[in-house]
């Protein structure tokens, strides 16, 4: 090979080495172009906390509330006390010898006869208390659609939910169901408000959706808060999907006529009970809330 041979060859080794220099650094340049955006993208978008499918709870502000403790730091509170009485009573139904005998065991509703009573108070403590169990997962429904109220409970806004998927908007409710910062609770909130919502609830999906509630985990437990059962229809229509049903009360206010009329919208078949809420009698640390449960099955 001549000296002229050898350069042109040390020509071409010399621009692969220059060409493939290039290439390693427009590589270079791409991910560092990649990892600016992405940062800058999680410094506008919202976080895993904010997302649609993440919600987070303040369980320190719901405690000095007077709600269940759901921290292992709390100390032995009597409100976690009269809820774990409650749960024990709804989960036998749900999963003990009595489940056979009703339809759709483990969907609770929650309701009372009239307004501003304590259901949803009830139900989130109830959710906040099953949620402790290690062998159970709960799933808290708001389907109080004329009047959503969890997601305020909370301090939370409301979002995406229930009615969301019903007009078909959400194509799996699986779309609408929230994982929680509480690793046993998953919540679905009520979503927009809609003048059909009766129907919405009385429809083939509605029921779908419940019996996927029901079946699709052998170990959730779900939580129906629900309208008032006297004056509004969509309550005594969810009645015919759960299988227990706990009546809230409120204590020298509740009308024992209005108790019996709200009873009387449930299915004879349901395992139903009662918590007098708002309780003055036997309380010991100053929260003012009482409880008893009472099944008629």
């Amino acid at each position: 090979m001549n000296s002229i041979e050898k350069a042109l060859l040390r020509k071409q080794a010399d621009s692969k080495k220059d060409e493939l220099q290039k290439t390693e650094a427009d590589e270079i340049s791409s991910l560092e172009q990649q990892a600016e955006l992405k940062q800058t993208a999680s410094l506008d978008e919202p976080n895993e906390i904010n997302s649609p499918s993440f919600i987070q709870i303040d369980l320190e502000k719901l405690e000095a509330k007077g709600f269940v403790a759901n921290s292992s730091t709390s100390s032995r509170k009597l409100i976690n006390e009269e809820y774990r009485a409650i749960k024990r009573k709804v989960l036998n139904n749900a999963f003990g010898p009595l489940s056979k005998s009703l339809n759709n065991s483990n969907i609770i509703m929650v309701t009372s006869s009239r307004p501003s009573e304590g259901k949803t108070f009830t139900a989130v403590n109830l959710a906040l208390s099953i949620a402790l169990e290690k062998d159970k997962t709960v799933l808290l429904v708001d389907a109080d659609v004329l009047k959503p109220n969890v997601m305020r409970t909370l301090e939370l806004k409301n979002q995406e939910g229930l009615m969301e998927y019903l007009l078909g908007e959400k194509t799996d409710i699986s779309e609408v169901m929230c994982n929680t910062n509480v690793p046993n609770l998953r919540i679905i909130p009520a979503g927009k408000s809609h003048h059909l919502s009766t129907e919405l609830l009385a429809s083939e999906k509605m029921s779908q959706a419940v019996e996927e509630f029901a079946n699709r985990y052998p170990d959730r437990v779900v939580i129906v808060d629900t309208p008032p059962l006297l004056g509004i229809n969509e309550t005594a229509i969810l009645a015919n999907l759960a299988g227990q049903a706990i009546v809230v009360t409120e204590e020298n206010k509740s009308k024992l006529i209005d108790v019996q009329k709200a009873v009387a919208h449930l299915s004879p078949d349901m395992a139903i009970g009662f918590v007098v809420n708002k309780s003055q009698s036997s309380n010991k640390d100053g929260t003012g809330y009482g409880y008893y449960y009472a099944g008629n099955n």
